[in-house]
């Protein structure tokens, strides 16, 4: 009868050759896929374990099954896929072993999800709410629609590797809300779906958005009009933002407008932003802002908005009165008629702007009072909508102060 050492020693022998003995002992290995862990349908890619122990044998796992060990005499081991199927969709771990010391034996790693895009799935389209650029700490919803029921759908965020998820069995859309948006949430979204019955088999990802966030401590901009004042059609207008600092990229805004108009100036804290032959269509509130090129979705607020107003000589001509002589000291009234109703009315002094009044009558008169020898000279004045800045002028009228 053998003795009771005898067994231990001969139990302790197999369960060495059999590659179990207690708990393992080498480093957990790290896993990726390249070049990346989406891969369209019929496509190479490639899985890298990488372990801390040179001359050993690798296996690759996949959700309980292994796959062919791999002997290698360096750090890391490769099993290709060169034309990836619907079923090499899953998670995939690994671990590695000695191959002179098959009791050494490391942690598996942590799991990695490879999907299979297939293309045969109608790509799914997605939505900002609010749109454009997002004040902090506003809710935004994003959409993502397609055309199947039964999917989940996956919202990627570009330069994350895991995917927000969102199950929506009853329909073919579903919604991904960021509450109290910050400057962390700024970036480039798209949205994917699965069919549940197949989770890992997606459909190509939606055409992206941009979630661009304002940052209050940026010092807001400057802007500026060349030349000032009403512009006559064709004259070509320079539109200039200044800022506080270096490195950024500016960006024009013209209100109405959906898409701004950018221009890059790393070498200063400034852009300038030329119109060309100036039309009718040019007319509108005109603001800036910039971003610094470290970080392309936070904004600076907006400029205070500078209005750039073009003269349109098929408008009705307004009436400015009276001319004549006026003594220093006494008080006038230069009356502005125009030929509409709520308009903004404005007078101007040898083509300067002077003065403006926005009225829901038809005319207006500018005082001045107790007159000085300087307010002497040339008046005109023009009207226009306040929705169109279109103008047209009146004939000028002269004012001449006497002694």
């Amino acid at each position: 009868m053998a003795s009771a050492l005898t067994v231990l020693f001969l139990s302790c022998w197999l369960a060495g050759h059999s590659g179990v003995w207690g708990e393992p002992t080498l480093p957990k290995p790290s896993l990726s896929i390249r070049p990346s862990r989406w891969v369209s349908l019929g496509g190479p890619v490639s899985i890298w374990c990488q372990g801390q122990n040179q001359s050993m044998r690798f296996v690759l796992n996949k959700e309980g099954s292994n796959f062919t060990p791999v002997d290698t005499d360096g750090f890391e081991a490769v099993f290709p896929i060169s034309n990836v199927s619907r079923e090499d969709g899953g998670n995939y771990s690994c671990s590695y072993r000695g191959r002179s010391e098959p009791i050494a034996e490391s942690y598996l790693s942590d799991p990695v999800e490879l999907v299979v895009r297939d293309p045969s799935l109608p790509r799914p389209s997605i939505s900002l709410s609010p749109t454009g650029v997002t004040a902090p700490g506003a809710d935004v919803t994003i959409r993502c629609q397609g055309q199947r029921r039964d999917v989940r759908f996956f919202l990627h965020k570009a330069g994350d590797l895991n995917p927000q998820r969102h199950v929506d069995p009853a329909g073919d859309g579903a919604e991904f809300r960021i509450p109290t948006v910050g400057r962390q949430h700024g970036g480039s979204y798209s949205c994917s779906y699965r069919n549940r019955s197949e989770p890992f088999v997606s459909s190509q990802p939606s055409d992206p958005v941009q979630v661009v966030v304002v940052e209050p401590s940026l010092p807001r901009p400057s802007i500026s009009l060349s030349p000032t004042g009403v512009t006559a059609p064709g004259a070509d207008v320079t539109i200039r933002c200044q800022g506080q600092r270096g490195n950024v990229r500016f960006f024009l805004h013209k209100a109405g407008d959906s898409n701004p108009q950018r221009l890059m100036d790393p070498a200063g804290a400034g852009a300038e932003f030329r119109i060309h032959t100036l039309g009718r269509q040019h007319g509108g509130n005109y603001s800036c802002s910039y971003r610094p090129r470290s970080e392309p979705f936070v904004f600076s607020e907006p400029s205070d908005p500078v209005q750039l107003v073009v003269a349109e000589p098929t408008l009705p001509k307004p009436i400015i009165s009276p001319s004549g002589e006026v003594f220093l000291g006494e008080a006038v009234y230069i009356r502005c008629r125009g030929q509409g109703q709520g308009v903004r009315i404005v007078l101007n002094k040898g083509g300067r702007h002077v003065a403006h009044v926005d009225s829901e009558k038809l005319e207006f008169e500018f005082p001045i009072n107790n007159v000085r020898r300087e307010q002497g000279g040339n008046y005109s004045c023009s009207h226009h909508s306040r929705s169109e800045p279109f103008v047209r002028w009146s004939d000028p009228v002269e004012l001449v102060v006497r002694g």
